[in-house]
């Protein structure tokens, strides 16, 4: 059983075919990468898998189920998670305070207009708890606005790794970084755990440019790029590692957890 399963997706605008006959799976506990030029087509093609917009033709399953006409506000309540190219964060909130709100959107107490953040405790040790696996515990109490760019990214990857995802969705997660702010984020992606068996539900999944365990797919603006077939596969995976760290390829990351 596939975690997300991508079969003959297509997606045009007007007379643009952006995604032409997309087929991807991703199984329990395995990073992929997906690598394209801009223009490819990768940020629709998450756009697609998380709802926000709907397929001409083709299927997205999770976990075997056909969501490809849910809702995209029901599609992560039901286990995905994602980061955007262009963060989207509370910049008049501090970081505590961003994690805290995401938390509370899949808890019952989002519906109650009464509610007191400040008083949520259970929702803020786990969202201190959270801050303190992307290194930021000891900037909770600062506003967003007085953070870094780098900063900000591993707040959002913050954000989404409190949905405890069953399958997260990383897209550019090195745009606009600095060289130092990529390895920040890169360190931070690839030390997300493959599998927890306490709490595995807890952890969802980014990219691991390492041979052994990692696995790309290609997006050649709207041709599609079979990711089960060895011809995808980069000849040097830590010249590809070399390349995004360095900003010279647009590339997504998908996982899923175990």
């Amino acid at each position: 059983m596939s975690a997300l399963a991508v079969r003959n997706l297509e997606k045009s605008f007007g007379g643009l075919r952006v995604t032409s006959d997309v087929n991807l799976a991703v199984e329990p506990g395995e990073r992929r990468l997906i690598i394209g030029p801009n223009g490819a087509g990768k940020t629709t093609l998450f756009n697609l898998i998380t709802g926000e917009l709907q397929p001409d033709r083709g299927s997205v399953t999770l976990f075997d189920r056909d969501i490809t006409r849910v809702p995209s506000r029901r599609r992560f309540h039901l286990g995905i998670a994602r980061t955007y190219q262009i963060i989207t964060l509370f910049p008049g909130e501090t970081l505590l305070r961003n994690v805290t709100l995401s938390l509370l959107g899949r808890s019952r107490r989002r519906w109650n207009p009464l509610v007191r953040l400040d008083r949520q405790a259970a929702l803020i040790a786990r969202a201190r708890e959270t801050l303190a696996r992307v290194g930021l515990a000891h900037l909770g109490d600062r506003p967003l606005a007085q953070t870094s760019y780098g900063e900000r990214r591993r707040v959002e990857v913050a954000m989404a790794l409190a949905q405890t995802p069953r399958v997260l969705l990383l897209d550019e997660p090195f745009a606009g970084l600095s060289t130092d702010e990529r390895r920040d984020v890169l360190r931070l992606v690839t030390s997300i755990p493959r599998d927890d068996r306490h709490d595995r539900a807890r952890h969802g999944r980014g990219a691991r440019l390492r041979r052994a365990h990692h696995r790309p797919a290609f997006r050649r603006g709207g041709r599609r790029g079979h990711a089960r077939r060895s011809r995808c596969a980069p000849a040097d995976a830590r010249d590809l590692s070399r390349r995004v760290t360095r900003g010279r390829c647009g590339g997504l990351r998908v996982g899923a957890c175990e």
